[in-house]
């Protein structure tokens, strides 16, 4: 039998235990390291008692190379790239290219806004394949016809909004351009084409950059793929072994050469419906509710789904409002919201599928850019008396994309301007719903996506009432009111 240990030994052990166990938390800084090294130091903690700064002060750029070069291209252990974080600038770039740039999931972006900035006469992007073809001359003319429509159509559209927005007793000049700019510019913004070009920021881990840089590397347009090359030479020199294997897919190659023959090629008309629900799970209300039960449940996910089919009208009032009801201001809702999908059919326009691109958390397949859907005309246009010029552009952009399109559809799309109407089919998850459906109807949103934001929301509370009914929404918004107030035409 071991003898006792005297006070003051236990005392000693006790305090350097605690010591030992002290918690820290500290920042690896990209300051002070590569990110190749982080990404290194964060990996070796599964195999090593040392400390992540006792990890990070072994290593050099060459050992954390040597590393990922055997585990993460080597061995596939691709979540080491997912510690590496870039930073990058896209100057210039056409907005096209930007559907491409921004289509990535794991990715956090930021853009050159169409609802504040004005945008110069030569403000717009001529591909290569354009400029060796004989279509170089009608892309030019078409592009400058209506960026020197938009530029015509500011200050009309301005004087409009200024006489139903007058300037308030002491507010400034500057402030007052401040507080209508985003009404004027934001209807002068239908007249740009994809061509546009516009400035994003993007930040990702090294994991997330490769997939984005093999998808801008096997895009069809030349503009993109030489985004994509020069994006990888930039990050390369960051992060040399986690990317360089970032090359085209072939298999991307492969379903653009393979499924066009299978699509139906002749354009259908839109319906008349913004918003369409084209499936939805079975009993989706009873499939969340259930998931919000099944942590504190004995029972299986489907037994909760039977048991709420089986509660009265009332009961499931009552546990929606214990599931939704206490939901601060800035609560997302309750996770167990993601156990029901539903798909529509969208169709908007252009400008408003800036906005929608964004959600990358819903799975989104949109169409090909195309005039052949119709266009929309802001009401201020027609009240600043430029509806006819605007048509005017509209049927001149018409006439070049299809003249273009016989000989590439993809390089067409350049010149559609925002006004046209595109479908795109989402997926998405009723918690992600929710957040499309309130960010988008708020009152500084753009009137476009409020209205399809709007068209959303009155869906979901029809099929799931009893949660659709949580859904903060603007007061008296409508989306038949924004429609009649802001548009002369839909589509």
């Amino acid at each position: 039998m071991l003898g006792a240990i005297p006070c003051g030994m236990l005392s000693a052990m006790r305090s350097a235990m605690t010591a030992e166990l002290q918690r820290q938390i500290y920042l690896l800084s990209p300051r002070s390291l590569s990110p190749e090294t982080i990404a290194v130091t964060f990996a070796k903690t599964s195999r090593t008692p040392l400390s992540f700064r006792e990890i990070a002060d072994e290593l050099t750029d060459a050992k954390s190379a040597a590393f990922h070069e055997k585990w993460v291209v080597g061995y596939g252990h691709a979540s080491v790239a997912e510690h590496a974080v870039l930073h990058l600038a896209f100057e210039n770039v056409s907005r096209l290219a930007i559907e491409c740039i921004e289509s990535n999931r794991l990715a956090s972006y930021t853009e050159k806004s169409t609802r504040y900035q004005k945008w110069d006469a030569e403000g717009y992007y001529v591909p290569q394949e354009v400029r060796e073809s004989a279509y170089q001359a009608v892309y030019r003319s078409t592009c400058q016809r209506l960026f020197q429509e938009y530029l015509g159509s500011l200050e009309p559209v301005r004087a409009v909004v200024q006489q139903k927005f007058p300037r308030q007793e002491g507010e400034s000049e500057e402030r007052w351009e401040g507080r209508i700019r985003a009404r004027y510019v934001d209807v002068c913004r239908f007249l740009l084409p994809a061509a546009a070009l516009a400035n994003v920021g993007m930040t990702a881990n090294a994991r997330a950059l490769e997939h984005a840089l093999r998808k801008m590397l096997s895009h069809p347009l030349d503009e993109v793929r030489q985004i994509g090359q020069e994006a990888k030479q930039v990050a390369v020199a960051e992060v040399p072994t986690l990317l360089k294997y970032a090359d085209p897919l072939p298999y991307v190659a492969a379903l653009q050469r393979e499924l066009p023959g299978w699509a139906k090629k002749e354009p259908v008309a839109p319906t008349g419906e913004s918003v369409g629900l084209l499936r939805l799970m079975p009993e989706p209300e009873a499939a969340a509710l259930a998931a919000a039960l099944y942590p504190y449940a004995a029972d299986s996910l489907e037994g909760l789904v039977q048991h709420v089919e089986g509660m009265s009208e009332s009961e499931r009032a009552r546990l929606a409002q214990a599931v939704l009801g206490e939901r601060g201001d800035h609560d997302p809702p309750d996770r167990s919201l993601e156990h029901t999908a539903f798909t529509f059919e969208i169709v908007l326009d252009q400008g408003a599928y800036f906005e929608l691109k964004r959600h990358r958390m819903m799975t989104q397949s949109a169409q090909r850019l195309t005039t052949r859907l119709g266009y929309c005309v802001p009401r201020l246009i027609s009240e600043a008396g430029l509806e006819p010029a605007y048509r005017e552009s509209m049927a001149m952009a018409a006439r070049a994309y299809d003249e273009l399109a016989t000989w590439n559809p993809d390089v067409a799309s350049y010149l559609v301007p925002n006004a046209f109407l595109r479908r795109v089919a989402v997926t998405m998850n009723l918690r992600e719903a929710f957040h499309f459906c309130e960010l988008r109807s708020a009152p500084n949103a753009h009137f476009s996506i409020r209205r399809i934001a709007l068209r959303m929301a009155e869906v979901l509370q029809q099929v799931v009432p009893g949660l659709g009914n949580y859904l903060r929404l603007p007061i008296d918004a409508n989306w038949r009111k924004i429609e009649e107030e802001h548009f002369t035409q839909v589509g």
